[in-house]
């Protein structure tokens, strides 16, 4: 059923057990709040909702936008002069109190409120309750409270030290307006960080995400191994929320067997693990990445929104070190070249420039391979507009110095004589293996593979392997760019329909 009101003079239809916020935000009227959320019942702490109600033509009464029920033929006044001098005074109290938190500065100056007239407090919370609302209501772990009264009221674990109950749901921090609250201020042992593997781990993500922006198809997901509401039956404000009503805890996996005549294989590949070589200081010293954690920091939806700086101290990089070769063409890890890593640090190293034209780039390589066509020049191009060099060596160790800037040792091929060089970043070319269970599937499919655990195809017909019906592309069958790979991914799905329409011809008897 439907309730129709007035807010600002705009008709407006509302659900009936709507609240005037809800009815306001579903028709575009923004009022401010900091202690609304929707999966929580309307508490109405921080009073910046209230708004000034007349009822069947009697005089107005100033009330919470957040709690007032909607109801046929009220009138809705959100900006009177009345309500704009409460918020104002409330803002500066608030301001007062948390002078450095982004969001109240920030909506400070979108209300106009550029100065205080009260003492500042330098606290960092403003005491609205969604982090131990959401903590005690929703999770029921009961991790942090209220403790004091007054002006000494704050927000601490029921014992006024660290909880041990804190199941890290990072729900606290995820409410909180100004960063006050987070699982590390309640619990004994740190949190532990879920992180996305699109984003190479560098980004932290929730227990319903989308992995990657660009999947298909675009819908989030839930991890199981993380969710509260399917851990421990709490939570489920994600199923409240909804409004398509999407949400199935009660779904499952399922096993669907599917007959089919022909299989094309396109399992990718996996990253050489750079922690097994520790000479190059992966893991260790923390301004050394791999060239696809390097990928994630120029992607504007990257950990730094596409800002190249140090991971120790975001500072400006102004001296990066690309490493060829890391894992690969070496009879002890991967005996082959992964085909695109030269390429690749050629194109970050062009990147790079564009966002700094000071920066400089060195790329430490063994034998230059620009297999394609245009490479040799787009590699002039790094040379001649980027600001890079190519430096003809195998890289020996990397060590740190102590303003913990890497230092890269190498020989110079040319003097012969042991040099090193000092960078901001140094960014590894790993080598890029077939990914593990490729071996795994070749045996269930009855195919051979190479013994690089790459599947075997035809010289003459590339995506062919050696069992009709089954067809590879991309790099299972070798090392591939992305170009190649998209051509070999259509030239697959071509053979796989000509092997069918050919089957279907042969009479069976």
């Amino acid at each position: 059923m439907t309730v129709k009101l007035k807010i600002d003079g705009k008709e407006v239809e509302a659900e009936e057990g709507m609240t005037i916020l809800e009815a306001a935000q579903s028709a575009a009227i923004e009022i401010p709040t900091l202690c609304h959320y929707a999966g929580l019942e309307p508490y109405g702490a921080c009073r910046l909702c209230s708004v000034e109600v007349r009822k069947m033509g009697r005089r107005t009464r100033t009330v919470t936008a957040c709690i007032y029920p909607v109801a046929n033929g009220i009138e809705v006044f959100t900006d009177t002069e009345r309500i704009r001098h409460g918020r104002k005074l409330i803002m500066e109290l608030l301001l007062a109190r948390c002078p450095d938190a982004p969001k109240i500065r920030e909506l400070a100056q979108k209300m106009g409120v550029t100065e205080v007239r009260f003492p500042e407090y330098n606290e960092d919370c403003i005491l609205c309750g969604l982090c131990v609302r959401a903590c005690n209501e929703l999770m029921k772990s009961g991790a942090i409270t209220f403790v004091g009264r007054g002006i000494e009221r704050k927000v601490e674990t029921p014992y006024g030290d660290k909880s041990d109950v804190c199941i890290q749901c990072g729900a606290c921090s995820f409410l909180c307006p100004t960063g006050a609250i987070s699982p590390e201020k309640a619990r004994q042992e740190p949190a532990k960080a879920i992180t996305s593997s699109f984003d190479m781990n560098l980004l932290q993500r929730g227990a319903m995400a989308f992995e990657n922006l660009q999947g298909m198809p675009a819908v989030p997901v839930i991890d199981e191994e993380h969710c509260v509401h399917m851990l421990t039956g709490n939570c489920g404000v994600c199923s409240t929320v909804c409004p398509t009503n999407a949400i199935d805890y009660e779904e499952k996996e399922q096993e669907i067997e599917i007959p089919v005549d022909a299989v094309v294989v396109a399992t990718g590949f996996e990253q050489f693990d750079a922690a097994k070589l520790p000479q190059y200081g992966y893991a260790k010293f923390k301004n050394v990445i791999t060239g696809l954690e390097m990928e994630r920091f120029l992607s504007a939806s990257g950990p730094t929104g596409g800002h190249l700086v140090r991971i120790d101290n975001h500072q400006p990089v102004r001296k990066i070190a690309f490493l060829q070769c890391i894992g690969s063409r070496d009879v002890r890890n991967s005996r082959f070249c992964s085909s695109v890593c030269c390429m690749h640090s050629t194109k970050q190293a062009i990147i790079a420039n564009e966002h700094d034209k000071e920066l400089q780039s060195f790329i430490f390589y063994t034998d230059f391979r620009a297999v394609g066509k245009g490479f040799q020049q787009y590699q002039q191009r790094a040379v001649g507009q980027a600001n890079a060099e190519y430096i003809r060596t195998r890289v020996a160790e990397i060590s740190q110095d102590p303003d913990g800037s890497p230092v890269v040792w190498y020989e110079d091929t040319t003097s012969r004589t042991v040099k090193s060089m000092k960078v901001d970043l140094v960014v590894l070319a790993m080598s890029l293996i077939p990914s593990p269970g490729a071996a795994e599937l070749a045996q269930i499919l009855g195919v051979e593979i190479d013994d690089c655990n790459f599947f075997v195809t035809d010289k003459m017909a590339p995506v062919k392997t050696t069992r009709p019906g089954v067809f590879a592309c991309g790099y299972c069958q070798g090392p591939l760019d992305v170009p190649e790979s998209v051509m070999q991914a259509s030239a697959a799905a071509a053979a796989a329909a000509e092997y069918l329409v050919e089957k279907k011809a042969v009479p069976t008897t």
